[in-house]
């Protein structure tokens, strides 16, 4: 059915503007005053904002690690999402060295079919580099239409790469049109200091933070910039937590390098003191990088405003803090990385960013959709309000004022690390490709009808790549 969307303030990256909005066929097929009714759903917008759906580009939905498995798999993770106004994801794909990268393309198919009710994509683990991963890759991306490569600088003896299978990763990106991503923090000297940690008989979870200080990310994140630059690749810095690997961007991005960085909501409004909390509660803030000193928050904030930072993922990994998180009760470094964040990112950058001043509301939309969308091979497609594209569509209700809790989340993990934050704005309906999944703040959607995205390789779609360095 034809829907029309009236008296709602269209916000693009670009421009805020009052009109209609025909929906048809799961395309946006008019955008206009006084559109005709005829035939159409009429859905009133009045008073509210009209986004793009939010593309979160970093989630680890039913993800192995740590002996366990991550809580929120395709279903559950990608309802959450609808919630929050994100409409599509990008997870994370994880490899095994000695084996064919399709086996692993093939389980994260297996994992997805039929559960996410959103539109989805994969990045593709890269953890060694041969003869026969260069043999793949060209499969990975014509076929597949997988065409970003996350490298892990840390996790040594789990997912950590040397710095020759980067630099071969980011060369072959080069050729092949890909984008590289990087968990950028040093997994030599970590292992070192947690080493030292242990032995000394420190096993609490503030030790996780103590152990990974900024500078082994800002040494890691300055290294690959440096190797990007030397292959005149591509680089996309996942989750950046600290001033150090702000500054290393922002001195790469000055030389021309081509370097992209993200940030995540919980390193914007949560800090290390969360990890000190008595009775073990620390666990539920254990994710890498760990969280850092309240200090850093304003870098990251300025380093969004001012375009050093571009985007913003949840880096959603979701663990209970009973019969997961606690498998850690007597050393940190079994307590699974990683937190349930993925349905409230859009929700807090807009209150904390747009409702007090930090970023603009038309910076909101690009961070949280169409940067994203334009990095990763999907824009126009995806990450925008204009004719012909998906109709993915959040109605915002910028005036809804809530708490955070874990009883009113759908997430599946039995905490919500953000409990208690006072929160301004709320998506009230979410459209993908024009149907509701998310209506009256009540989901509707149907299980399994989100769609597997192929992408465009690196800098092919309507927008000239160069434009993603602009600050």
């Amino acid at each position: 059915m034809k829907k029309l969307i009236k008296n709602g303030m269209i916000v693009t990256a670009s421009d805020s503007y009052k009109a209609d909005i025909l929906v048809e066929n799961g395309k946006i097929a008019l955008i206009g005053n006084q559109l005709s009714e005829a035939g159409a759903e009429v859905v009133d917008a009045e008073g509210k904002y009209v986004f793009p759906g939010g593309i979160d580009p970093h989630t680890h939905l039913e993800m192995p690690f740590g002996g366990t498995v991550s809580k929120d798999d395709f279903e559950t993770g990608t309802i959450a999402a609808a919630h929050g106004g994100t409409t599509t994801v990008i997870d994370f794909c994880l490899t095994n060295k000695g084996k064919p990268l399709q086996d692993s393309i093939d389980e994260w198919h297996a994992k997805s079919k039929d559960k996410a009710v959103i539109d989805y994509s994969f990045h593709l683990m890269i953890s060694e580099m041969n003869e026969s991963v260069l043999e793949q890759l060209p499969s990975v991306i014509d076929e597949e239409g997988i065409t970003s490569f996350k490298v892990f600088m840390a996790y040594k003896n789990v997912f950590q790469a040397d710095d020759g299978t980067l630099f071969r990763t980011l060369e072959e990106a080069k050729r092949l049109g890909g984008l590289v991503m990087v968990h950028a923090e040093n997994g030599d000297v970590i292992e070192h200091l947690v080493n030292k940690a242990l032995a000394a008989g420190q096993t609490e979870p503030i030790y996780h933070a103590l152990t990974r200080p900024p500078e082994v990310e800002g040494e890691a994140t300055g290294r690959a910039a440096q190797l990007t630059g030397l292959a005149d690749s591509q680089l996309y810095v996942v989750h950046v937590s600290c001033g150090q690997a702000v500054k290393e961007i922002a001195e790469a991005r000055k030389k021309g390098y081509h370097i992209i960085g993200e940030t995540c909501p919980q390193y914007l409004v949560l800090d290390q003191s969360y990890l000190e909390k008595p009775d073990f509660e620390g666990a539920k803030y254990v994710w890498s990088p760990p969280l850092r000193e309240k200090e850093h928050q304003d870098v990251l904030w300025n380093a969004l405003k001012t375009g050093v930072l571009q985007t913003l993922g949840s880096d959603q990994c979701s663990f209970d803090f009973k019969g997961q998180k606690d498998m850690g009760k007597d050393d940190f470094t079994k307590i699974p990385n990683g937190g349930p964040i993925i349905e409230d990112r859009m929700t807090i950058l807009f209150s904390e960013g747009v409702k007090k001043g930090r970023i603009s509301l038309n910076q909101f939309v690009d961070i949280t959709s169409t940067r994203i969308a334009k990095t990763f091979g999907l824009f126009p497609q995806k990450g925008t309000i204009s004719i012909g594209a998906d109709a993915d569509l959040v109605i915002f209700d910028p005036d809804i004022e809530r708490k955070i809790s874990v009883d009113t989340s759908h997430m599946a993990a039995d905490y919500n690390p953000f409990e208690g934050m006072e929160v301004t704005g709320q998506p009230v309906s979410v459209l993908s490709r024009g149907s509701y999944v998310i209506k009256d703040k009540e989901f509707v959607g149907e299980i399994g009808s989100g769609s597997y995205l192929k992408r465009a390789r690196f800098g092919e779609r309507k927008e000239n790549q160069q434009e993603l360095y602009q600050n």
